[in-house]
């Protein structure tokens, strides 16, 4: 999703509506840095899950997800079969798509990787926007991108390293999310105090 926000009145916007899940992930994770690795991972393997599908969609099978695939543990993700790919296949809390789950154990592999090069996760993805959150200005939502060079970047770099269901816009709105750019509206009471966390690293929200 691009962009986000509610104004002063407290009326939120559009994507978020009335359901109290996706208001709850507005007013809490959406925007707010995030810095912990598996929380990363679980975050962007869930965005390429969304791939054709509302956020919400997700958001609602989010602990389903969790459940099937062992916490998001790449260590343990790497090692799934085909006997395992078929069970998930089966999962009716979950997508069921042979290719997005592929692309979680691809992605594992990916992780997995980086940690061997001696990378964190963390820091590799906060790399793209200088490790600090980039603090945007939009006072409406037609304002905001759907990928910024930045996003294609990581999506660039994402992919030689083995990742896949991470193209630009999967990857924006994933940046939006962890909170690597700041883009509630100005307006939205939730822009100052994400401001005020991109001073406090580590301070990571708790995934919904």
């Amino acid at each position: 999703m691009s962009g986000s926000g509610q104004n002063t009145a407290g009326v939120r916007c559009g994507w978020c509506g009335t359901d109290p899940l996706y208001q709850a992930y507005h007013d809490q994770v959406w925007g707010r840095p995030q810095y912990d690795d598996l929380a990363l991972f679980e975050k962007l393997c869930l965005d390429g899950q969304q791939a054709g599908l509302s956020w919400l969609t997700i958001l609602r099978k989010q602990h389903n997800y969790r459940e099937a695939y062992d916490c998001f543990q790449p260590e343990i993700i790497v090692r799934y079969d085909e006997e395992r790919i078929q069970e998930l296949l089966a999962n009716p809390g979950i997508v069921r798509n042979r290719l997005k789950i592929e692309s979680i154990i691809r992605n594992a592999r990916g992780f997995l990787a980086l940690q061997e090069e001696g990378l964190s996760f963390s820091t590799f993805l906060w790399s793209f926007v200088g490790g600090e959150p980039r603090q945007n200005t939009w006072k409406t939502l037609t304002e905001v991108p759907v990928y910024t060079p930045e996003a294609q970047a990581m999506s660039k770099a994402l992919r030689r390293r083995g990742f896949n269901f991470v193209g630009p816009t999967i990857v924006y709105a994933f940046m939006q999310a962890a909170g690597m750019v700041n883009d509630h509206l100005v307006t939205c009471p939730s822009y100052r105090p994400c401001r005020a966390l991109a001073s406090q690293p580590g301070d990571s929200p708790a995934p919904l």
